[in-house]
């Protein structure tokens, strides 16, 4: 039940129509807070998340927008490591933490905060659930190594016993405070599809080596620090993982050896590239990615597999480019670990078990070098036709969109709020 402020000056006010079968009610109507409904978005086109990520962005440029981005998936990256959570959980509190901030600006939240919340959403997503001073602790170890240090806790942890009562009962608070709005903004959908088993059955399917598959797991992996999980369902995820390994693998590069019946790199990257069968076996064709907002928003002139292709490995090789660039210059000076780069108090010791480390933080993840990685996008952009190559999305507002651009905003609104698991428009709306 729901309590109801009866307004003293309602009285003077005329009563607002409204539809019901009793005659009393209309008079109570107007006293009653707004209702509304907020609509599950499972995705975006990438122009709707460049008009959501400006909108909030506000006065900061994109750079210190994308520093922060993957100072959170490291964050994400690190606790995972030391709390020992599967590989999915960490993946989905990564698209969590881009989802949430299509919604609320980066200035109004410390990423940390943020991203513990969105890992605290992901364990009950995936039924790895941790209560909040766990993740208080394991966070306060990664925040303030100096005290980490003087743990006598075996893996570094600290005890919150020992810390500031108000501190972290505030922090508790603000975590709780920040998973309620990451649950609005999910509509407390809990379905999470995970691109990795599709990495597996696709690289099956495509008769992909075995060093090849360990790439594109790799590269999915590195996926869920863009927005490509917000963008593409997961088994295009897994396509495209398995598309841009065949370009690393292949690019500048002999041969790999394959095993009888396995499709060499260069062919898997040559059959990929160009609208085969692949499509209709691999699930990936444009009128199957979930969601009307593809059609809407593709251009006429663009086929769907080369549109796919080009953002999907362009957007990754920019990620890789971003890390390969920050690790050749940290290995020249000694300055601090930059954002994307592993914590330096994480680096596997003596004292500390390494299988708890990921493989990212326990080693060069990418054995490339930035000049080559640069060679192999201009060597993708001189292949790409000029006929299909998308245009520049237009800073516009979204049709779709029109309840985001209300002043309403998610986790302040008044009333009766339904969330709908369905986007807007699919099968007629729930009545």
């Amino acid at each position: 039940m729901s309590m109801m402020q009866v307004d003293p000056q309602a009285s003077s006010r005329a009563p607002t129509p409204v539809q019901s079968k009793s005659t009393h009610s209309v008079s109570d109507s107007s006293q009653m807070p707004p209702s509304s409904t907020k609509h599950y978005h499972p995705y975006f086109t990438q122009a709707e998340i460049d008009y959501l990520s400006e909108k909030q962005r506000g006065k900061q440029s994109a750079a210190h927008e994308e520093k922060v981005r993957q100072s959170a998936c490291t964050f994400l990256e690190t606790v995972g490591a030391r709390v020992g959570f599967p590989r999915r959980t960490i993946a989905t509190a990564q698209t969590l933490y881009h989802r949430f901030h299509l919604f609320f600006p980066r200035k109004d939240f410390q990423y940390h905060d943020v991203a513990l919340a969105a890992v605290y959403v992901s364990t009950k997503m995936h039924d790895t659930l941790k209560k909040p001073r766990e993740l208080l602790s394991v966070s306060y170890a990664i925040r303030y190594p100096d005290l980490a240090a003087k743990s006598k806790h075996p893996g570094g942890d600290i005890d919150l016993d020992t810390m500031d009562h108000t501190m972290v009962e505030n922090d508790r608070q603000r975590l709780l405070a920040i998973e309620r709005l990451i649950l609005e903004t999910i509509c407390f959908n809990f379905t999470a599809r995970m691109p990795f088993p599709y990495v597996i059955k696709l690289g099956k399917e495509l008769k992909a080596s075995k060093k090849h598959v360990q790439l594109a797991w790799r590269v999915a992996i590195d996926c869920h620090r863009t927005s490509l999980p917000l963008i593409y369902p997961s088994h295009v995820i897994a396509l495209g993982s398995i598309y841009v390994s065949a370009l690393l693998l292949s690019f500048e590069k002999p041969p790999l050896p394959t095993r009888d019946g396995e499709m060499s790199t260069d062919k898997l990257a040559a059959k990929l590239s160009s609208p085969l069968e692949w499509q209709e076996r691999c699930r990936a064709r444009h009128e199957d990615l979930q969601g009307d907002l593809f059609r809407r928003h593709l251009p006429t002139h663009c086929s769907p597999s080369s549109c796919f292709k080009s953002e999907f490995a362009h957007t990754f090789l920019d990620l890789l480019l971003q890390f390969t660039q920050q690790s050749y210059s940290s290995s020249t000076n000694t300055s601090p670990s930059t954002p994307s780069s592993p914590s330096p108090h994480l680096v596997a010791t003596p004292g500390r078990d390494r299988h708890s480390l990921h493989p990212q933080q326990m080693q060069h993840p990418y054995p490339y070098k930035p000049d080559q990685l640069i060679r192999l996008k201009i060597a993708m952009r001189e292949n790409e036709a000029e006929a299909v190559r998308p245009p520049a999305p237009k800073r516009r507002k979204i049709s779709g969109f029109s309840e985001l651009d209300s002043t309403e905003r998610i986790g302040q609104n008044e009333g009766t709020v339904r969330f709908l698991f369905v986007p807007h428009g699919v099968a007629g709306d729930v009545e």
